[in-house]
C-alpha cells in the first residue's frame, strides 16, 4: 500500500521512514518469531507476562489493559492462556469485587525470570556488533524515540474540576507551589479558591493522561465578554520534558479562540522561572498587572486569532 500524506501525520517521506523503522525494529527484536526469544510464548503472551512480573503487587486488569493500549477481549484471551498454563492468577479485588487483579504464580515467576534474562541477551546482541561510538549513538537515539513516542501517547481530556483525576492533579499542583513559593501557598487566598469555577459555561478543565493515569491538568476561565485566563496548569515531575506544558497552552488557546475570546491571559509567581520562560517562548507578552492575585509577580497576555 502506497503511503500518502496524512492530515496530521506528516508528509510521505516522514511516513515512509516511520514504516521502515517499524519493520526494522519488528525484525530485530523478534516480534515476527512464532516463539518470542526462544520461550514457549508468542509475543503477546510474553509481553503481558513481563508486565505482570514487573509489578510489586497484583495489577488491576483494567489499568494493565490501558497501560498496553490493548482491546479488553484480546487481554482476556491472553490472560486465560497464561492462567491455563499455571502462570498467573486472576481474581477479584477483596475490597471491590468488581475489579479484577492479576499476579504471577511461583511457576510464572520462574518463566518471567527466563524471559527477562533472554530479553537482556537479545538487547545485548543488538549492541554487540557495533563500535563503542555506534552503541552510544544507538542508545541515545533510542532514548529520544522513547521520549517522543511516550509524549505521543498522552491524551488531553476535558473533565469536571471535581473528577478524581482532576483532584489528584490539583493536590500535586498545590503541594508543589507550597514547597516552591517563598510564602507557601494557600488556594483559599488566591483569586480562584475553588477550581469548581472552571466548568462550563464559564470555564473548562483538562486533564492529561498517560496510559490512563493522570499526569497533568490545566484550567481555562471564560468570563462573559472578557479575556480568557489560563489557571491551575501543572505537569507532574515524572513526565516533564515531554512538551506537555506547551501542549496545554496550545489546547487552551484553541479552546479560548473557539469560545470567541480575543485575548488569553495568565499570571505567575517569580519562583516559577521555567514557566515564565515557556510563556515568553510561546508568544505571551509581559504586561502590567491586570488583577490583584496575591501570589503573582508577573502578568502575561497573548492576542488570539479568531477562528474561521
Amino acid at each position: 500500500m502506497r503511503e500518502s500524506e496524512g492530515e496530521d501525520g506528516g508528509g510521505v517521506g516522514d511516513v515512509a521512514q516511520v514504516r521502515r523503522f517499524n519493520r526494522v525494529v519488528s525484525e530485530r527484536v523478534g516480534v515476527l518469531q512464532e516463539r518470542f526469544h526462544g520461550t514457549e510464548r508468542a509475543y503477546g503472551q510474553a509481553r503481558l507476562l513481563w508486565e505482570i512480573g514487573e509489578a510489586e503487587a497484583p495489577l488491576d486488569v483494567r489499568k494493565l489493559r490501558e497501560r498496553l493500549g490493548l482491546d479488553s477481549g484480546y487481554v482476556s484471551r491472553l490472560l486465560r492462556a497464561l492462567e491455563a498454563d499455571g502462570l498467573v492468577v486472576v481474581e477479584p479485588l477483596e475490597r471491590d469485587r468488581r475489579v479484577r487483579t492479576v499476579r504471577l504464580t511461583e511457576r510464572g515467576r520462574g518463566e518471567w525470570a527466563v524471559l527477562d534474562r533472554r530479553s537482556d541477551e537479545a538487547a545485548g546482541s543488538l549492541l554487540a556488533p557495533l563500535s563503542p561510538a555506534q552503541r552510544g549513538r544507538l542508545v541515545a537515539a533510542m532514548a529520544e524515540v522513547d521520549r517522543l513516542l511516550t509524549a505521543g501517547t498522552v491524551t488531553l481530556d476535558e473533565v469536571a474540576p471535581d473528577h478524581p483525576d482532576a483532584e489528584l492533579c490539583l493536590r500535586g499542583y498545590f503541594a508543589e507551589l507550597q514547597e516552591r513559593f517563598d510564602t507557601g501557598f494557600d488556594p483559599a487566598r488566591s483569586l480562584l479558591p475553588d477550581a469548581g469555577e472552571l466548568r462550563p459555561p464559564h470555564g473548562q478543565f483538562v486533564v492529561a493522561r498517560l496510559h490512563g493515569e493522570p499526569v497533568g491538568c490545566a484550567g481555562l476561565k471564560l468570563p462573559p465578554g472578557g479575556a480568557a485566563e489560563v489557571k491551575r496548569m501543572w505537569v507532574a515531575p515524572r513526565v516533564r520534558g515531554l512538551g506537555l506544558a506547551r501542549r496545554f497552552l496550545a489546547e487552551l488557546e484553541a479552546r479560548a479562540a473557539r469560545h470567541g475570546a480575543e485575548l488569553l491571559r495568565l499570571d505567575t509567581n517569580k519562583a516559577l522561572s521555567e514557566a515564565i520562560g515557556l510563556y515568553r517562548a510561546y508568544g505571551f507578552e509581559e504586561v502590567a498587572a491586570f488583577n490583584d492575585e496575591p501570589y503573582a509577580h508577573h502578568w502575561f497576555e497573548k492576542r488570539l486569532r479568531p477562528t474561521s
